[in-house]
């Protein structure tokens, strides 16, 4: 299901959810005049243009995301109602936009792009699918024709909205809904089983909408249970420059948004690029990729957009279709142009549940169940990382659950740096090459000397372990050396250290200390000098 779509169906809800709230309120004619003087403005579909100029991706298609926005849509509600101020909501949404943007162009600027990476796959999959999940689950007021519902995101408050206002639900809604429902998942199961006729399910969301409406028409759907859109306003979004929010309190809940939803939306879009690029052949640059999301956030929220990245879903229709440069975008943005100039006032009739029911088969194909099944089976702790998104989302709210993996994600990267593994090596026998003995039990030890390798760099966080763990193995050796009345370690050589090192044992004076002697370039040549430096000691009785 392409992520544009879904926003506009989105969209689209809310615009009417204003419509009717404008025909109950006094306060209503300034509303409606707002949305008269928009038309008198002609940007459309901005950030794609934005980065057909600036993105370095030859597949990317950028647009909204489910996830993010409604994180987004979470955030800004916990400050701003959609139900009783419906302008400065969206316009709190397109301010977060504009953060967002400012905070992707200050990582591209000063390639701070790190910071993302801490963002893990699995951290991603996991907040996805609980994500989606909560979407389903909320698409059930559509599905269902209820009126009142839950503003929370989690399980617990969703299913009690939904008891607690069973008496609404319209059995009509109900049907047509399983019969669109049914319609969708055929398509998407008939692309599966015969690849060619990938269209059908291209087509399907656009079928449900318009049979959807015939039905709701031909019915008098409004009168008979079946929820629809309503009027709907050709046009293009208007300049939104002079709306941002930028007054407390609603700043704050716009930079809070900004910035958790910003980090997001990038790690899954350089993400996409990066997964897209590597099937061709191709490189691209990570922070002229942020460079060129920050700019296109903040073009969009001067022209009525909210938060864009670059879709996994989007993207692949675009690298399947053989797009060759990022100007497919520019092309994506001139038919949405036309769409929203001579199409709108079609989708009046489209009922609600034709929306829920395509956002729900939607956000079925995010819930990446082969993804689970392959994290559980190759790294335990990846799994414990996606599953506490997953939960944490679930069953608490999306900030909580994100926060929750997030936080993993950095302990285990710690982890890593203070207790990195140190292995033993030993001769391969007919070679030169030393291995870990663990890994290769036939590889052979040399009495009286001690060879190990360390798994990373030393710092502060781990000098003490490295110090601990090699004075285990020091001790491990020399009551092995007792045992077999070997000579003892007498001497310490280093190999291959790089240039860094080296400059550091200069100014420390520790290659003075060691001897520079006892500084290789191999292994197999350290072993030499250390044989060597034993023999000599031997002849001479030291």
């Amino acid at each position: 299901m392409d992520a544009q779509i879904l926003s506009r169906l989105l969209w689209m809800r809310f615009l009417r959810r204003r419509y009717h709230r404008q025909s109950r309120y006094s306060a209503g004619n300034k509303l409606r005049q707002a949305r008269s003087d928009s038309t008198n403005y002609r940007p459309f579909s901005v950030p794609p243009l934005v980065y057909a100029l600036f993105g370095s991706s030859n597949n990317m298609a950028v647009g909204p995301v489910a996830a993010a926005s409604l994180l987004m849509a979470a955030i800004i509600q916990e400050i701003v109602s959609p139900e009783e101020e419906p302008e400065r909501y969206v316009y709190t949404i397109i301010t977060a936009a504009f953060f967002t943007g400012l905070l992707q162009l200050t990582l591209g600027i000063f390639r701070l792009g790190i910071i993302v990476d801490f963002l893990a796959r699995s951290t991603i999959t996991g907040f996805m699918g609980g994500t989606a999940m909560i979407i389903i689950l909320q698409q059930l007021k559509g599905f269902l024709g209820l009126k009142h519902f839950t503003n929370k995101t989690d399980v617990i408050s969703v299913l009690h909205a939904i008891f607690d206002h069973r008496s609404e639900c319209k059995w009509q809604s109900a049907v047509l809904g399983i019969g669109l429902l049914i319609f969708l998942l055929f398509a998407r199961q008939l692309k599966k089983k015969i690849p060619k006729l990938f269209w059908v399910n291209a087509v399907a969301p656009l079928v449900v909408v318009i049979v959807g409406g015939v039905i709701a028409f031909l019915v008098d759907g409004e009168s008979h249970g079946i929820p629809i859109v309503g009027d709907l306003k050709r046009g293009l979004n208007p300049i939104t420059l002079s709306n941002l929010q930028f007054k407390s309190p609603y700043v704050s809940v716009a930079v809070k948004a900004g910035i958790i939803t910003g980090f997001i939306a990038l790690a899954e879009g350089v993400a996409v690029g990066r997964s897209l690029a590597l099937l061709k052949n191709e490189q691209i640059d990570g922070n002229k990729e942020m460079i060129a999301f920050g700019l296109m956030n903040i073009a969009g929220s001067f022209t009525s957009c909210y938060l864009t990245t670059g879709p996994f879903s989007k993207s692949a229709v675009n690298y399947h279709a053989g797009c060759k440069t990022p100007m497919s975008n520019a092309v994506m943005s001139v038919c949405m142009m036309l769409v929203l100039l001579f199409l709108a006032p079609l989708f009046k009739y489209t009922p609600l549940v034709a929306l829920a029911v395509i956002i729900i088969v939607a956000m079925i194909g995010v819930i990446e169940l082969h993804e689970l099944r392959h994290l559980f089976n190759v790294d335990k702790f990846d799994f414990c990382l996606c599953m506490a998104a997953l939960l944490g989302v679930l069953f608490i709210n999306m900030k909580t659950g994100l926060a929750i993996s997030f936080l993993l994600s950095i302990i285990r990267a710690l982890l890593h740096v203070a207790r990195p593994v140190t292995c033993k090596l030993g001769n391969l026998p007919g070679t030169d090459l030393y291995r870990d003995i663990d890994q290769y039990p036939d590889s052979t030890t040399i009495s009286g000397i001690l060879i190990l390798q360390l798994g990373s760099p030393i710092y502060f966080a781990n000098a003490s372990y490295l110090r601990e763990r090699i004075a285990r193995w020091v001790e491990a050796e020399e009551n092995r050396i007792k045992e077999t009345r070997s000579q003892d370690i007498q001497y310490m050589a280093i190999t291959n250290p790089s240039l860094k090192v080296v400059e550091k044992f200069t100014v420390a004076n520790f290659i003075e200390a060691v001897g520079k002697e006892w500084f290789f370039i191999s292994v197999n040549d350290a072993v030499a000098g250390c044989h060597f430096a034993m023999q000599e000691a031997n002849e001479t009785g030291v």
